[in-house]
């Protein structure tokens, strides 16, 4: 088997979701919104019809509604969701245990040892297309190749409902005419400093010198090279890679010592937000923050404590550690910096506590979830907090 590397995308799938608890939405623009009373909320998910009338992913609900007035609202339901969710990767599972979660919505497979049960790469994607359908009443579109860059190029080629084969022999045919901004890892930043170097298309990536590529834009120049040139190896993972993490955490050591108050600000912020996205992608909320601060000597010190509920947002783990933080009054100059999330749970067992304003929380959960599908899509710099946005230097795309 030539191609035997999957990546199965649910279309619109919030809103496909939703459809099957309210058929009358089928025929009609609608999106999966925050809170539509208000008209404050954003657009989590939308389908066809919405889209082409120009409503996008996180936009605000009255800037939607401004392009498409007859658009229709429908709360979020995660729950559902995440069921739907898990019933599909039970159909993937009948074809390998090789399954590999994107997103909640996304799953690379590795069939290449499933050739004398199922058939081809392509015969697997096309069953498990007409499954899902049948079965769920959801559409899926699958990329077929023998990489996982490649995979995920096809299931975005043709949308809703497709089987998209990505061979050897399409890759200068098809994949190097695509405009860059396709490749995984191009969001709008990277895209745009491509740009600036007369790079335009994955076949402009895959045609510059290695060592240029690495010259211009660092580590990422070295990975985006590979990717264009359908060298991408890494592998499937297995669907019990990540069971049941007792923690999650997320630690840097810095590039020169810190000491003020707004540089650990700075970095706790995104150290939380990290493991933030992790727990979320694991569907999984964290009882407790511990933090972790080394100085220049190497002296270290471990910190945590308990949160009244359970959560998976990011300024809640931060709110945490800062509070760790300043807890202790040594003054260092700090070398490392560490966040770590613990007490685990899945996402569906956590209680609110009646302490804590639950309805803020949530609605912080459920924008987070957003900008995770944004960056996932767009890549992980087309959303940053303000105080992450700065002029960046030409050798700073590592």
């Amino acid at each position: 088997m030539e191609n035997g590397i999957l990546h199965v995308d649910m279309n619109n799938f919030y809103a496909s979701v939703e459809t099957l608890y309210a058929p009358e939405y089928k025929d009609v623009p609608m999106a999966v919104a925050g809170d539509k009373e208000s008209r404050h909320g954003i657009i989590l998910a939308k389908n066809m019809l919405a889209k082409k009338s120009g409503v996008q992913t996180a936009e605000p609900i009255w800037q939607a509604m401004r392009k498409c007035p007859g658009l229709q609202l429908v709360p979020p339901h995660h729950e559902r969701y995440s069921m739907f969710s898990a019933m599909a990767k039970k159909i993937y599972c009948d074809y390998t245990d090789r399954v590999e979660a994107f997103s909640l919505d996304e799953c690379w497979l590795d069939v290449y040892g499933s050739e004398k049960l199922f058939g081809s790469g392509r015969e697997i994607a096309e069953q498990i297309r007409a499954r899902v359908k049948s079965e769920l009443g959801l559409t899926v579109s699958v990329g077929v190749s023998y990489n996982k860059v490649f995979a995920k190029l096809g299931s975005d080629y043709r949308k809703p409902d497709a089987v998209t084969e990505f061979g050897h022999a399409e890759m200068e045919s098809i994949i190097w005419k695509l405009p860059a901004g396709e490749l995984l890892l191009v969001g709008p930043t990277t895209q745009a400093a491509l740009k600036k170097y007369g790079i335009y298309t994955i076949g402009d990536i895959a045609k510059m010198e290695f060592t240029v590529m690495r010259q211009l834009m660092g580590r990422t120049g070295e990975t985006l090279w590979l990717y264009a040139n359908g060298l991408d190896d890494t592998p499937v993972q297995n669907v019990d890679a990540h069971e049941d993490p007792k923690s999650i955490g997320s630690s840097t050591t810095l590039p020169r010592d810190i000491t003020s108050e707004s540089e650990v600000r700075e970095t706790l912020s995104s150290l939380s937000e990290t493991v933030a996205t992790r727990l979320r992608r694991n569907g999984l909320r964290a009882g407790e923050v511990q933090i972790t601060i080394r100085n220049n000597q190497f002296q270290e010190i471990q910190r945590q404590r308990q949160l009244l509920t359970a959560v998976c947002d990011s300024r809640s783990i931060y709110e945490a550690a800062w509070e760790l933080y300043c807890r202790e009054s040594r003054r260092w100059a700090i070398r490392l910096l560490g966040v770590r999330a613990g007490r685990l749970v899945p996402e569906g067992e956590s209680q609110v506590s009646f302490f804590e304003d639950s309805d803020g929380l949530r609605r912080r959960e459920q924008l987070e979830s957003v900008v995770d599908r944004v960056r996932e899509k767009y890549g992980a710099a087309s959303i940053n907090r303000a105080f992450a946005v700065r002029p960046r230097k030409e050798d700073e795309y590592e």
